[in-house]
C-alpha cells in the first residue's frame, strides 16, 4: 500500500506553492517524521515531513509552482 505525497494547503488563501527542494532522492528509504521537502508559499517556507515510513517515488520536480492538492510523489 502506498501513501501519496500531496502539496498541502498551509493557509486559508493558499492556492499554490513552490516545491523548493526535495530533501530525499528517488528510491530513498525514509522514516515517519523525516523531512521530505520544503514548500514556499506567499507568506512562508515550510519543511514537510514524511507521514509514513517507506521508499520515496518522486513525480514532480523541485523549483516549480504547483496547485494545492498536486500529487508530488508517493511513499511505498
Amino acid at each position: 500500500m502506498s501513501t501519496q505525497i500531496i502539496l498541502p494547503k498551509l493557509g486559508f488563501s493558499m492556492n499554490d506553492g513552490t516545491l523548493a527542494e526535495w530533501f530525499v532522492k528517488e528510491g530513498q528509504s525514509v522514516t515517519q517524521g523525516q523531512l521530505l521537502y520544503s514548500l514556499e508559499s506567499d507568506k512562508s517556507v515550510q519543511e514537510i515531513e514524511a507521514p509514513v515510513a517507506g521508499r520515496v517515488r518522486i513525480y514532480k520536480a523541485a523549483g516549480a509552482l504547483y496547485p494545492v492538492g498536486t500529487i508530488l510523489g508517493e511513499i511505498v
